[in-house]
């Protein structure tokens, strides 16, 4: 393999010309060949059976070439990174030269390279002394929390429904007279103002009384995420079979322990005080943290490839479909839901890739300025804490290199983080 690096115009950007041997690119198209040929019928021959050559003729020469080059070119691509110590932060754009079987393989890759980070000020940076405090009011917060989730639901008769009541419901739904799927249920509970159901169901809920049937009429929002139904008016055959309320517990020492190891309200408060002060001590090293980050890179000039955010965004949506698979739901599903494209819904994240290649690229800048290094003992005290939360063993993570590289940045990134914390001057 052959390989010629030139700048381009822009910058951050290098053209990679890359010639494969025209025996490496042939044998990669036989390898493609035996992968597949099975799936091919030759008039004459058994399923499976019929020489490259006879395959290639009956569905032209070029059969194999997207595959073979998709077999040789990464690896190419690879070692011409690899040989050249580029450090290459965006996806290659392609041009193929010359692809035809006998010759030599000629392409370009074009790719963005990681940017030169001009530092300022990192040590005895100016930030605000951040301070939360735990109030009465905080902790009556909490108690009002802890009431709702040990509330308990009881049926009135005497009244009819109001609004934070739970209506226990059979309803059935008709579009033009006709039912549609899932537009039916029995004995569902619906709380009154939690606006689950479409737009003015609830309303028209209220003021019913217990035993009474109604016709409720709506709209399906222009964006419901069923087609068939979007915009569409439909009629709600609906039938209210109890009324429910939520009754508060008292707030007193039989509260205490019932819903806690403590014996009196008092010792369930100063609890909750305790918890209240800690989770603002990490509120306020985040802020802190977070503040710092940004006067360090507030202080730095960096041009950042367009690549390298794309490719933030891209991890970025990737996190939410996964997220949104274990819920049953299709990406697709969710942005017609929420009538936005996919080019709308990257953007919305755009700034947010900005802010954390740019982060990224800061502590890295930081660490290499300020010597900060990662020694092998913090990754294995690291790999022996996974191992024990995950419950797998030490040896196993201390061979996996990827895993062990991950652990190591990230380990320099906290300690860069805490390297201009505790040279910053707090006001």
């Amino acid at each position: 393999m052959n390989c010629k690096v030139e700048k381009t115009d822009n910058k951050n950007e290098l053209k990679i010309e890359l010639t494969i041997e025209a025996e490496k690119f042939e044998e990669a198209i036989n390898n493609v060949y035996n992968k597949n040929a099975k799936y091919f019928t030759i008039p004459g021959f058994r399923k499976g059976k019929a020489p490259i050559k006879m395959v290639e003729k009956q569905y032209g020469v070029q059969i194999f070439y997207e595959d073979a080059f998709n077999e040789v070119a990464p690896i190419a691509m690879e070692e011409a990174v690899k040989e050249n110590n580029l450090e290459v932060v965006s996806r290659p754009e392609i041009d193929i030269k010359q692809m035809e079987k006998g010759k030599d393989l000629i392409f370009t890759a074009t790719v963005q390279t990681k940017p030169e980070v001009k530092l300022g000020k990192y040590k005895g940076i100016e930030i605000k002394k951040i301070e939360y405090k735990v109030e009465d009011k905080d902790i009556e917060h909490e108690l009002g929390h802890m009431q709702e989730r040990n509330a308990r639901l009881v049926t009135v008769e005497d009244r009819p429904v109001q609004k934070d009541d739970t209506a226990v419901i059979d309803f059935e739904g008709f579009v033009d007279g006709i039912a549609f799927e899932g537009g039916k249920a029995e004995n569902h509970e619906l709380v009154i103002g939690s606006n689950t159901f479409i737009p003015g169901f609830e309303d028209q809920i209220i003021g019913m009384k217990t035993g009474e049937e109604k016709d409720i009429n709506v709209k399906f929002p222009d964006e419901y995420f069923s087609k068939d139904l979007a915009g569409k008016d439909a009629t709600f055959k609906v039938k209210l079979n109890e009324i429910k309320v939520k009754e508060m517990p008292n707030l007193d020492d039989e509260f205490a322990k019932d819903v806690s190891e403590f014996d009196t309200l008092e010792e369930l408060k100063k609890s909750i005080q305790e918890k209240l002060e800690e989770e603002n001590k990490t509120r306020e090293k985040h802020e802190t943290e977070d503040n710092a980050i940004q006067a360090v890179c507030d202080g730095v000039e960096v041009e950042i490839p367009n690549g390298m955010i794309e490719m933030e965004i891209d991890n970025a949506v990737r996190d939410i479909e996964t997220r949104l698979s274990y819920q049953g739901m299709k990406l697709e599903q969710y942005l017609q839901m929420m009538g936005k494209t996919m080019s709308e819904f990257r953007k919305e994240y755009e700034e947010q890739a900005q802010k954390s290649v740019k982060t990224r690229l800061v502590l890295e800048a930081v660490a290499q300025d300020a010597k900060i290094e990662v020694t092998e003992d913090e990754i294995n005290t690291k790999l022996k804490e996974m191992a024990e939360k995950y419950n797998k063993k030490e040896d196993e993570l201390k061979d996996n290199e990827q895993l062990k590289n991950y652990i190591k940045e990230n380990l320099k990134a906290e300690k860069t983080v805490n390297y201009i914390v505790e040279n910053a001057k707090i006001k």
